[in-house]
């Protein structure tokens, strides 16, 4: 489950990125519970 995450958040990192920020994966439970941190600049 874990890579399915990444995969699609690496399809939205480049929106992402040209806005000034960024996403990172923290954990994915055994539940399906995804927790992902937020960085950078957001524009509004």
């Amino acid at each position: 489950m874990r890579e399915k995450v990444e995969e699609v958040l690496n399809k939205i990192r480049p929106a992402l990125q040209r806005d000034g920020g960024d996403v990172e994966l923290v954990d994915v439970s055994a539940d399906g519970v995804v927790k992902v941190r937020l960085k950078g600049a957001c524009g509004g």
